[in-house]
Formats: C-alpha cells, sequence, structure tokens
C-alpha cells in the first residue's frame, strides 16, 4: 500500500480564496474587513516565522492585521494593559498573542484575559468548555485544520478508534474532544503510557504531536490507518521532519500528512476562519 498525501497546502490555498470571496461580499455589503491583532512578545525566531505567516495570509484575504512587536523584557501588567485595549477595540475582532511567552509571564493569565468571542486560537478556558459540550464557537485552529483534513478523506468518522499522541492544551486534548464530537473511539497517549507501539496498531487514526523526530515507527502503524502528523522537526542536516518515520508509515497507511505542507498551512487557515466567523458574530 502506498498512502494518498493528505496535501493541507493545496487545501489551505482552496479555503483562504474562499475567505478572500468572503470578504469582497462583506465589502459589497458596506461591512468592515475582519480585524486581527497578532501580539508577538521577544524575538524566538520561530515565533517570528510564525506571526510572518500569519500577517501576510491576513494580506491575501483582505483582513485587517494589526502588529503589536513587545520587547522581550515586558512585564506581564503591560501586556494585559495591551490586551484590554484590544478587547475594547470594536475594529478588532480577533486577538492573538503568539506562544510561548516569555518566563516572567504567565501563559494562562494571557489566554484568560482575551475575550472569548476574539479568542481566535480557541485556547481560552469558554471556548474549549463550548467544545467539551459540543456546542462549539471558536476551536482551537491545529485541531481544527486537522478535522478539515480528516473530512476531506471522505471517511466516515463515527465509530473509527482514534489515537492520540501527546495530551497539550494546544493540540492533544483539543484534539480529543473534536474527534469524540465526531462519534470516534479516543485513546489519548502520553509520557507514561504503556506498550505505545501496541496500541497505535490498533488504531483507525493516528493523530501525533509530541516534537520528537521519527518517533512513531512505520511498522507500528495498522494497514490503512489514516496518518495526522502535527510534529515539525529540523534535524542536524537542515531537514523538517514530523513526528512519525514517514517513508515506513507511508508504505501502511491509507492518508498521511506531509511534513511540512501538512498540518501547518491548515491551521494558519482555521486562525483565518475563526477570525472571519468573530467577524460575523461581532454587531
Amino acid at each position: 500500500m502506498t498512502a494518498n498525501l493528505l496535501d493541507g497546502k493545496a487545501l489551505a490555498t482552496h479555503i483562504r480564496q474562499q475567505l478572500q470571496q468572503q470578504v469582497q461580499t462583506r465589502f459589497a455589503q458596506g461591512l468592515r474587513p475582519p480585524g486581527l491583532a497578532v501580539v508577538l512578545v521577544g524575538n524566538n525566531p520561530a515565533s517570528q516565522v510564525y506571526v510572518r505567516h500569519k500577517r501576510n495570509a491576513c494580506a491575501e484575504v483582505g483582513f485587517i492585521s494589526k502588529a503589536y512587536d513587545l520587547p522581550q523584557t515586558s512585564s506581564q501588567a503591560e501586556l494585559l494593559d495591551l490586551l484590554d485595549q484590544l478587547n475594547a477595540d470594536e475594529t478588532i475582532d480577533g486577538i492573538l498573542v503568539q506562544l510561548p511567552l516569555p518566563s516572567q509571564i504567565d501563559t494562562e493569565t494571557v489566554i484568560e484575559r482575551i475575550r472569548p468571542d476574539k479568542d481566535v486560537d480557541g485556547f481560552h478556558p469558554y471556548n474549549v468548555g463550548r467544545l467539551a459540550l459540543r456546542l462549539p464557537l471558536l476551536r482551537s485552529c491545529t485541531p481544527k485544520g486537522i478535522m478539515t483534513l480528516l473530512n476531506h478523506t471522505k471517511i466516515p468518522l463515527e465509530g473509527q478508534d482514534a489515537i492520540i499522541i501527546g495530551q497539550s492544551n494546544i493540540v492533544g486534548r483539543p484534539m480529543a474532544l473534536e474527534l469524540l464530537a465526531a462519534r470516534c473511539t479516543i485513546t489519548v497517549c502520553h509520557s507514561r503510557t504503556c506498550n505505545l507501539a501496541g496500541k497505535i496498531s490498533q488504531a483507525d487514526i493516528v493523530v501525533v504531536a509530541i516534537g520528537q523526530a521519527n518517533f512513531v515507527q512505520g511498522n507500528w502503524i495498522k494497514p490503512g490507518a489514516v496518518i495526522i502528523d502535527v510534529g515539525m522537526n529540523r534535524l542536524s542536516d537542515g531537514r523538517l521532519v514530523g513526528d512519525v518515520e514517514f517513508a515506513n508509515a507511508a508504505k501502511r497507511a491509507s492518508w498521511i500528512t506531509p511534513v511540512p505542507g501538512g498540518v501547518g498551512p491548515m491551521t494558519v487557515a482555521s486562525l483565518l476562519e475563526n477570525t472571519l466567523q468573530a467577524a460575523q458574530n461581532h454587531p
């Protein structure tokens, strides 16, 4: 078996084209374009790259993107003051604070300071709670993008055995809620999980988000499984690889995401979808 590629880059391009058309429709109706505030604290190189991609994507679809770059030494109080201003700004529909934050700032306090209806990352406890109750509003971007990819395969999700490797608040936990809402049977694995290979070998859907290059071996994969690789790891020779041993896994899987070009573009596309949704929900 040779797996089909789940091309997140191509699907994200299609989504951005649709969003661009919706923004043009809003303009024709006399409505303002959606506004996204992107806050970056410090000079983390990876964060700078991610923020640049997000700002460029906003410009492409016709959103208004406002940049707020704060120095590494910014205090938590300074960041919270900025968030209060953005919460009150009627031209801002979505607020994104790029993670990770410097050590002097408590991430959870910052996330909870963002108004839930402007929380386009989908990290606020209110939005995660809504997802848990199967009443989603703004959904976490990476799991949302993964669900779009899974739906693209046309494989019925109901009754599938799904395993998530990683339990982070950004991917693992909301991913489990998304798949549970889709009526999958869920197993969430972490650093204390026993017999990980055996559990993966039974799964119809495998989502891996642990940040360890080639951690999941290809021979662990059940023939015909769908593999979603969230990892992005740079090897010593400069190559980018995922958390799954791609070449061998692709010989057994039915569908697999490439790295790069799989989940990453869909995360940004989901952020744009959330921002438009937030704008539509605001008067």
